[in-house]
C-alpha cells in the first residue's frame, strides 16, 4: 500500500484541477482549449480513479461495483491512511 499516499495525492490535485476548469468554464464556455484541457484531465482523473479502486478499494461508496459484498466499509477510512 506504500503507493497509495502518492495516488491519492494525484487523484486530488486533478479533482481540483477539473472543477476549477468546471468553474471557469461556467463562464467562458466558448473557450475550446479550456474544454479541450477540462475533458483531459477529466479522462486521465477516470483513469486515476479506476487504478486506485482496482488496486485499493472504492474511493466513495458509488465506487462499490461488487454485488457480493458492501466493500466500502472495509476499506482504510480517510483519516486511517498515513501520507508522507
Amino acid at each position: 500500500m506504500n503507493n497509495m499516499p502518492a495516488l491519492l495525492k494525484e487523484i486530488q490535485a486533478l479533482e481540483f484541477t477539473a472543477v476549477d476548469l468546471n468553474l471557469y468554464l461556467d463562464t467562458h464556455p466558448q473557450d475550446q482549449a479550456a474544454l479541450r484541457y477540462f475533458y483531459t484531465v477529466r479522462d486521465e482523473l477516470l483513469n486515476h480513479i479506476q487504478a486506485f479502486e482496482q488496486k485499493y478499494g472504492p474511493l466513495t461508496a458509488a465506487g462499490d461495483a461488487r454485488t457480493d459484498c458492501w466493500q466500502w466499509v472495509e476499506c482504510p477510512w480517510p483519516w486511517e491512511i498515513e501520507y508522507d
